[in-house]
């Protein structure tokens, strides 16, 4: 196949020593794609077992059975490529993961019946790097050997992990679990209707660094995204910049007896967390005691309610609950700031969504409609912290945000 001209991709990674660092201008924002080369092609049709080599544009691959890229080998896709993955299988990554669409021509993983839960996604554990961007990655979380759910991309090593402009839908478990060391980008994904009943967006574990910025979440089981070190072994320490997220209706799935959150803060983590609009979560933004709160900063984020309360009936008793006393909860050390915008009735900070439903608690595998761009007059347009961006949320009038 005759490629256009093509450039090789050095996935790069902008993090100071401390994630918790400042960013002067966002410059790890910046979108930047090209085509990758087609290194060992791989003819298209049915493919398992040990896989390495390049899907290339325009073609459709079937996975019939769990695939794994060797250590050492790279699993590669130019834009415009179809997965579609069937008998529940997984894609097992211990060498180099690098899926790379463009916005005109994004590449699609799906289950063969396109229902939630049925195949096992990329179990990256012992992967050496991961890269995925402009990528449809649907109906992931089927079973595992003994009935569990599985997450959609999960890490364990302490290694580059590149997501950007992707997006999720339809989930069992976490989106993303990534955990010891590993050094994260995760800009301006899209992640709707995740988790059974249990399940973070984007949880982040002991000793990851990097930024989680203008990702949009919604209807999350559990927290939009939660950060934590570990009780025992405090460092290497979970230190990440959180902000311009727009995390909207999470936690209800899971329910009083763990309310899932916008964001967490906590087990000795730190974080900067700013300029992130939270709508209609169970909780807001948690900064739990046992978090590093010297060195955690947060402001300028946006609390709204569509109703003054909303009834839990996850346990199936009808609890009640103040959505808008849990924008910082209680029991928690994070307290509002005079930047914040913090609604005090229905229509007060209302963010001004161009459509927005005013959903609670949707059900895993919900389709919406809903749109989380901002109208003209949004109270977060010109309110954010100028070190990210001088907007509040996912999609700002600068142009580095969100662009679905």
């Amino acid at each position: 196949m005759k490629l256009a001209k093509s450039y090789l991709i050095i996935p790069v990674l902008i993090l100071a020593v401390s994630a918790c660092s400042k960013h002067s201008n966002n410059d790890n924002t910046k979108v930047v794609t090209a085509t990758v080369p087609a290194s060992n092609p791989i003819a298209p049709g049915n493919i398992s077992g040990f896989v390495k080599g390049t899907f290339t544009t325009g073609n459709t691959y079937t996975i019939t059975g769990d695939i794994t890229i060797k250590p050492g080998d790279t699993l590669a896709s130019q834009q415009g490529v179809t997965v579609v993955v069937q008998n529940n299988a997984q894609i097992i990554v211990q060498g180099v993961l690098n899926v790379v669409g463009t916005q005109d021509q994004p590449i699609s993983f799906n289950s063969s019946s396109k229902l939630p839960g049925n195949w096992g996604g990329f179990a990256c554990d012992s992967a050496q790097a991961v890269i995925v961007k402009w990528a449809h990655i649907d109906n992931t979380g089927g079973p595992d050997a003994t009935g569990g759910t599985r997450k959609t991309i999960s890490v364990k090593a302490p290694i580059n992990v590149d997501i950007e402009d992707s997006w999720f839908t339809n989930g069992q478990d976490d989106l993303m679990g990534i955990q010891n060391g590993a050094k994260v980008t995760i800009l301006r994904n899209t992640i709707l209707s995740s988790g059974s009943t249990d399940g973070e967006a984007i949880n982040l574990k002991t000793g990851v660094t990097g930024t989680v910025a203008y990702n949009v979440v919604y209807s999350q089981a559990g927290t939009g995204v939660k950060l934590e070190t570990s009780d025992t072994k405090p460092l290497p320490q979970t230190a990440v910049d959180v902000y311009n997220n727009t995390i909207v209706s999470c936690g209800w799935r899971r329910g009083s007896a763990e309310p899932g959150r916008g964001v967490s803060v906590d087990l000795n983590a730190k974080a900067n967390v700013y300029n992130n609009i939270m709508v209609n979560d169970y909780q807001g933004l948690e900064i739990f005691t046992g978090a590093d709160t010297i060195n955690t900063k947060y402001g300028n984020n946006l609390f709204y309610s569509s109703a003054d309360t909303y009834v839990d009936t996850t346990q199936g008793l009808n609890i009640v609950v103040n959505v808008r006393s849990n924008f910082y909860p209680g029991d928690g050390a994070g307290k509002p700031q005079a930047s914040d915008l913090i609604s005090t009735k229905v229509g007060d900070k209302d963010p001004l969504f161009k459509s927005f439903d005013g959903t609670f608690g949707a059900k895993n595998g919900a389709a919406t409609s809903n749109d989380f761009h901002l109208n003209t007059g949004s109270p977060a347009l010109g309110k954010g912290n100028a070190t990210y961006n001088n907007d509040i949320g996912a999609y700002t009038s600068d142009g580095k945000g969100n662009k679905h």
